[in-house]
């Protein structure tokens, strides 16, 4: 596979620049360590940041859980999966995964006809709302706000409700039980 031209490019001078300056005292290389955290901290662009839960339609949601639980070892309480990971830009940080089943009669799914919604971790949810509606798209509801995050749902254009999530994983973190590691 062809890399594009510009990867290449890219490479090949960030190897000239780290060549060029690898004789720097490692004092330098902890402040621009400590520039790009805190870049990465202060970034507030409206975007999805990861994923935050996969919602499905399910038959039978206990025995589904029950399935998961004993075949492949998921850790399930009140009827979801939590998994626990680290966040990248702060690795002091627990951020958190849901995984839940739902009964086949939902209306939670609504308008959507998928049996499924995938629910995204959102930075700044006012402005990327904003940016939605600008660019025509279709917002399902207001954003709702409660102790562990901000939420608002939107379709897709083909008709997926998708669920947008700014968390506060910290608090999250003071309630959550049982958790996928």
């Amino acid at each position: 596979m062809k890399l594009p031209s510009i990867i290449i490019i890219s490479a090949l001078s960030l190897a000239a620049c780290h060549s060029a300056t690898s004789k720097q005292e490692s004092t330098n290389d902890k402040s621009s360590d400590i520039e790009q955290k805190e870049i990465a901290v202060k970034d507030t662009t409206p975007r999805v940041i990861g994923i935050g839960g996969i919602f499905f339609k399910s038959k039978n949601p206990k025995e589904i859980n029950e399935w998961y639980s004993k075949n492949l070892g998921l850790a399930i309480e009140y009827n979801n999966a939590v998994f626990e990971y680290r966040n990248a830009n702060n690795p002091n940080d627990i951020n958190y995964l849901i995984w839940s089943p739902f009964k086949e009669q939902t209306d939670y799914f609504n308008p959507s006809q998928k049996d499924f919604m995938i629910n995204y971790r959102v930075q700044n949810i006012e402005g990327l709302v904003r940016n939605l509606k600008n660019s025509g798209a279709t917002v399902v509801d207001s954003i709702t706000t409660y102790d562990y995050g901000k939420f608002v749902h939107i379709l897709d254009p083909e008709g997926t409700k998708i669920e947008l999530w700014e968390p506060i994983d910290s608090v999250l973190t003071k309630i959550s039980g049982k958790t996928n590691k």
